[in-house]
């Protein structure tokens, strides 16, 4: 056995190699998309903080050491966590209240529930629960990122006009604007109003033109999309340039975001210290969270991940986001997951590893210490709008459109998801949403789609006898089932074939094609069983046909040939053929 200082010899070496092959492979690259990461963090951070309803630098604590944290344990190398506009929002709804209630600080009820956040990520880790993702369908994410868009951008009018109205729901925002239109109160700030229409204004029309400017300019096309996302630190920079040079008539009364001072961001309360009764208060909103998180954290770090022809590790993520909001929660920041802009702006900067996300930590960092003091320029208008252009791209009306088109079912759970986030919050909108997307299971189960069956003539293929020409014998009816036998279809859908059968005189023979049947419960099992009992009390014989391995071992085990009337063929053409010659011997 090695000596312990050989193999410490032995390690220190091997990271030595590691760091000279990164040196010499991917440490410029990740440096570069490092930079270009950190210059549009420093805007995002401080409004999505806003968003939350906390202090700036709680945005800017979020985006620290959970950044390293992902980079240490997650699986994508392009995926750059912090704080994102829905989680965000999320937050802020249920923070608030908790808050309000107990006593404590905004920033001491996040912390907590980034905690809890952790614990969920780790215990689906422990678990195996990351499947639970599929109970946010498709209908359901697409009907909830819209209505957080919408009534995210609600949110910021009152930041971006200067109106004194509150409010996390579209509900709560138009009962505020009452009550301060009641009160005579209800006028913008003229010029908070200006600052920030100006800055929107800006913001649109860089982000549809931006790219193109910068190739009029001669920036490079691969290029040139990139510096059309950092488009909103150049507005940033111009709105606190002007506060800081500009008439003093024209910026007065402009809320600002204040200085962020990296010291002062320390000096945080940790979790822990909060009551047990918010940690109860919060559990129920950390789930939820984490449900969300993970969804969008997977779906856009696989989406990458494709682009690169990587492999993205569920588990992996799940474990990456424990540790990314364990890290928020210990060091003053708020709930994070991995966030769709600031990772594309990443993949397109040309980050190649993990590591490009400790580097934009340093750089967050650094610039901070440099230009922290600065910010006290920054007007909250300028964040408001900032938020109100980035979610207006989250709209999603292509996929309104698509269901609509070919699934009206899925389109009113989709619509009822987005009225609900917009009318009522978050909570409610996922519950329905969850629970709709198990009705609407539940509904295509409940009838199953089967189809008569005929042989093409020539072939051995066997279709569907309402959409091809196809050979059938008057004494077989022959049935293929296009989904696995269970306690919500069995019983329809024996009830349904032998009406079928006993519609047919002279009918002989049913002969079931389970090829599309992957599994029967005790349910199915009884419906097939009284199937074959109702139709020998006929005449009538049960065949089954294309049984699939684990079906076959699972109906032999269930007694198959002391109930089943019939015989079971390896292929329909077989049943087809068999019963075909017994059919000429009769005769």
């Amino acid at each position: 056995m090695p000596h312990p200082l050989t193999s410490l010899v032995l390690r220190l070496q091997g990271a030595r190699a590691a760091w000279r092959g990164y040196r010499g492979a991917a440490l410029g690259d990740d440096l570069v998309a490092a930079c270009v990461v950190t210059v549009l963090l420093v805007p995002q951070s401080l409004a999505y903080a806003m968003l939350a309803g906390l202090p700036p630098v709680v945005g800017v604590m979020a985006s620290l050491l959970p950044v390293l944290a992902y980079a240490a344990f997650g699986s994508s190398t392009t995926l750059a966590v912090g704080p994102v506009a829905v989680i965000a929002m999320m937050t802020a709804q249920a923070v608030a209240p908790v808050a309000q209630a107990h006593g404590i600080t905004p920033a001491l009820a996040a912390a907590v529930l980034a905690a809890e956040m952790a614990l969920v990520f780790a215990a689906a880790v422990l678990l195996r629960l990351d499947v639970l993702a599929a109970l946010l369908s498709a209908p359901v994410l697409h009907g909830f990122i819209t209505g957080a868009a919408v009534v995210i951008a609600l949110g910021q009018l009152p930041a971006l006009l200067g109106l004194p109205v509150r409010g996390a729901t579209a509900v709560e925002l138009a009962q505020s604007a009452l009550q301060a239109g009641s009160g005579g109160a209800l006028l913008p700030h003229l010029p908070t109003a200006l600052v920030g229409l100006a800055a929107l204004a800006l913001l649109a029309g860089l982000r549809r033109w931006g790219a193109r400017l910068a190739r009029r300019l001669g920036v490079p096309a691969s290029r040139a999309a990139l510096a059309g996302r950092l488009a909103p630190m150049v507005v940033v920079a111009g709105a606190m340039a002007w506060i800081a040079l500009g008439p003093q008539a024209a910026v007065s009364g402009v809320a600002l975001a204040g200085r962020i001072d990296l010291a002062q961001g320390l000096q945080f309360e940790p979790p822990w210290q909060a009551p047990w009764a918010v940690w109860a208060a919060l559990a129920a909103p950390a789930v939820m969270l984490g449900l969300v998180a993970y969804v969008e954290s997977l779906a856009v770090a696989e989406a990458l991940g494709a682009r690169r022809g990587e492999r993205v590790r569920p588990q992996r993520e799940l474990l990456g986001l424990a540790a990314a909001n364990a890290a928020a929660a210990c060091s003053g920041g708020m709930p994070v997951t991995g966030g769709f802009a600031r990772s594309i702006v990443n993949f397109d900067a040309g980050a190649r590893t993990r590591l490009a996300g400790v580097w934009t930590a340093c750089g967050l960092a650094l610039a901070l210490l440099v230009f922290g003091d600065a910010l006290r320029f920054l007007p909250k208008a300028v964040l408001a709008a900032t938020i109100i252009v980035a979610v207006l791209g989250l709209l999603e009306a292509g996929a309104f459109v698509l269901a609509w088109r070919v699934a009206r079912a899925e389109f009113a759970l989709m619509c009822a998801v987005a009225a609900l986030t917009v009318l009522a919050g978050v909570e409610p909108a996922l519950l329905a949403g969850a629970f709709g997307s198990v009705a609407l299971l539940l509904r295509a189960t409940a009838r199953p789609h089967w189809a008569e069956v005929g042989r093409l003539p020539g072939t051995e293929v066997f279709r569907n006898v309402r959409r091809f020409q196809v050979q059938t014998r008057p004494e077989v009816l022959a049935v293929r089932i296009d989904e696995s036998l269970v306690f919500t279809n069995s019983r329809w859908l024996a009830e349904t074939l032998l009406e079928q059968a006993l519609a047919r005189p002279g009918l002989r023979h049913v002969v079931l094609m389970m090829s599309g049947v992957n599994g029967v419960d005790l349910t199915g099992l009884e419906a097939l069983r009284q199937l074959a009992a109702d139709l020998h009390g006929r005449g009538i014989r049960l065949h089954l046909s294309e049984l699939k391995g684990p079906v076959a071992d699972w109906l032999q085990a269930a007694d198959l040939p002391g109930w089943l009337t019939g015989e079971v063929f390896r292929t329909q053409h077989e049943a087809d053929t068999a019963l075909a010659t017994a059919a000429q011997a009769a005769r």
